[in-house]
């Protein structure tokens, strides 16, 4: 089956391999600043399908166009990807020891109309040490991840627990996809 996928991220490539999926990827060119006052959900709407049509062609009609912004919200912040060290050592103070939400938006466009869902999940970090998150910083890639961290890196020995859709954590709710697939009348398996 031919799909796009519309995104940078090589944890969503894997996963929809993982799926027997080999997608074509078109990178976007979106922006992913907030709006003032735009809620989160706004934002993961907007942003998600504004991927989409960054790379949408009219020869892609009939094939599905994929496209998702991942984020983690933790008093009552939206945490992206952090732009430097020093951002990604804030993120992680935030999120140690505490309970946050990793939220995908998945946007879906075949033959004109444009689907959207998205998944929630909850994610429990222990208390991260100084000593810990120095040597995190030192040997992880987090500047293209969400909230800095990864759950299938380093950051795994952070998480205490999880609520909800771990493939979500990684940046694509494979379940979700697979079911909105479904709802369009398109069988991933036959």
């Amino acid at each position: 089956m031919r799909l796009i996928l519309a995104s940078s991220s090589p944890r969503r490539k894997e996963l929809l391999n993982m799926l027997g999926i080999e997608p074509e990827i078109i990178v976007p060119v979106v922006d992913e600043n907030t709006l003032p006052g735009e809620s989160m959900e706004t934002f993961l709407r907007r942003v998600s399908i504004a991927k989409g049509e960054a790379v949408y062609r009219d020869e892609f009609f009939d094939i599905p166009l994929i496209s998702s912004d991942t984020i983690v919200w933790c008093d009552n912040l939206i945490i992206g990807k952090p732009a430097d060290r020093d951002e990604a050592y804030r993120f992680m103070k935030i999120l140690s020891g505490n309970m946050h939400e990793v939220l995908t938006g998945l946007a879906v466009r075949y033959r004109g109309v444009s689907y959207y869902e998205y998944a929630r999940t909850r994610v429990e970090f222990s208390e991260i040490s100084q000593e810990e998150l120095i040597y995190y910083l030192d040997n992880e890639h987090y500047l293209d991840k969400a909230g800095a961290y990864a759950i299938q890196g380093l950051a795994s020995a952070f998480i205490k627990r999880i609520d909800g859709c771990f493939f979500n954590v990684m940046g694509f709710p494979v379940n979700l996809f697979y079911q909105m697939m479904k709802a369009m009348g398109i069988e991933l398996y036959k």
